[in-house]
C-alpha cells in the first residue's frame, strides 16, 4: 500500500499549522509549501469534515487544528486524507474480492499485517512526526 499525494500533502499542512497561532489560509500554506492550491483546499476541507480541523471563512479566515498535536494518530489524518481505511491489499480488511477467501491462503497472513499496520498507524501521533523531523 502507499500513501498518495493526498496523505502526504494533508501531514505537510497539518505539521504546517501546528506551529501557527492563528488560521492559516490556503494561499498562503500552498505557496509556502509548494503545493496546488485547489488541491490543498479540498484536502484541508476533507480534514475539516472529518474533524481533524477547524474552518473559518472570511478575510482573516483559515484552518486551524482541532486537538494538540499528540492527539492525532497518523491513521486517522491517512484514513481522512484517503477517504478510506488504509490497506496493505484489497483483502486485508479480511474480505476477498474474488469470493475464494475459503480457499486463500494468504487471507489469514494479510489480516495479521493488516492489524499489525493498524496498530502501528495509531500509535504514531503527529507530535512524533514533528519531533522526528
Amino acid at each position: 500500500m502507499l500513501f498518495t499525494r493526498a496523505s502526504e500533502y494533508a501531514l505537510l499542512a497539518l505539521i504546517y499549522i501546528c506551529d501557527k497561532d492563528k488560521p492559516q489560509d490556503v494561499e498562503t500554506m500552498a505557496f509556502e509549501l509548494d503545493i496546488s492550491r485547489s488541491f490543498l483546499a479540498k484536502i484541508l476541507q476533507g480534514l475539516a469534515k472529518d474533524g481533524l480541523l477547524h474552518s473559518y471563512k472570511g478575510a482573516k479566515g483559515g484552518f486551524t487544528l482541532v486537538k494538540k498535536p499528540e492527539e492525532y494518530t497518523l491513521k486517522e489524518i491517512v484514513d481522512s486524507a484517503e477517504k478510506k481505511q488504509v490497506s496493505v491489499f484489497e483483502c486485508s480488511q479480511g474480505v476477498c474480492p474474488t469470493q475464494k477467501g475459503d480457499k486463500c491462503y494468504m487471507l489469514p497472513v494479510l489480516k495479521d499485517l493488516q492489524e499489525k499496520m493498524n496498530e502501528h498507524l495509531k500509535s504514531v501521533s503527529l507530535a512524533d512526526i514533528i519531533k522526528k523531523s
